[in-house]
């Protein structure tokens, strides 16, 4: 008897190909020119957590780690970033949202964006956070030029603004396009930290790691010298001795 993936596990498979398929067709747009610090990272991971993590999860991320990442203290990661009910600090980022409720509304759940980063690249999330439009033919009313008829209403219309197909602003947001751009590029840069956790940490241990090894350059380079030194001082020695036994030739 074959058997075959649930229709609720084959929703964020089929979401990521349709994704990665989008970005191949259309080249993604690159991000503002933010740093990737923890501030940004944690900017991100505040409005994330504000107004995205009703539905989605990032459950590969511990609050725990996140704390000692970002330099958080436990009450700080319970004050601003576990907002579910429930939520476990020695566990990962859940959603608000029942995987019951996300089937009767949305008729899929939302899929899990720990490593939504690593796979797709913050250039397409960057793009595809900003390429929603207001299409009434849809069921949620909105459309995405990289992700056509995606389920996903837009939830950063509010901030912003509805814009139609053709780019044609129709309600204003209420920050300016600037500060909207930043806004979608410290959740990107949330979503790239939380596909990679261990990269400040790999950044912090890096310089020495790099100066370990030029250290270590160094003394080889000196210890070479001295053994060839050694070489060739024995080969002097051995080729002044075999012309020293020579006897000169007589003459006739």
């Amino acid at each position: 008897m074959r058997k075959t993936l649930p229709r609720a596990a084959l929703g964020p498979l089929f979401a990521l190909a349709t994704a990665a398929h989008a970005a191949v067709m259309k080249p993604p747009v690159a991000p503002p020119s933010v740093p990737f610090t923890k501030a940004t990272v944690i900017a991100g991971a505040q409005f994330f957590a504000d107004h995205c993590s009703a539905c989605h999860a990032v459950s590969n991320l511990r609050y725990k780690r996140m704390g000692a990442d970002l330099g958080l203290t436990k009450a700080m990661i319970k004050k601003s970033f576990m907002k579910p009910g429930g939520a476990n600090y020695l566990k990962g980022m859940r959603p608000a949202m029942t995987q019951a409720q996300a089937k009767k509304w949305l008729g899929l759940p939302p899929p899990n964006l720990s490593h939504m980063a690593r796979a797709l690249g913050p250039r397409f999330l960057y793009t595809y956070l900003t390429s929603f439009y207001w299409d009434p033919k849809r069921p949620s009313g909105w459309n995405n030029h990289v992700f056509p008829n995606v389920a996903m209403p837009y939830i950063l219309a509010p901030w912003g603004g509805i814009y139609t197909k053709n780019g044609k602003l129709l309600v204003p947001g209420r920050e300016s396009p600037a500060v909207f751009d930043r806004h979608v590029a410290d959740v990107v840069a949330f979503l790239r930290y939380a596909s990679d956790p261990s990269v400040f940490e790999r950044r912090a241990i890096g310089r020495y790691v790099i100066g370990a090894f030029v250290l270590l350059s160094i003394l080889a380079y000196l210890l070479k010298k001295d053994y060839w030194r050694d070489v060739h001082d024995k080969e002097a020695d051995s080729h002044s001795q075999k012309s020293a036994t020579i006897k000169p030739a007589r003459k006739g």
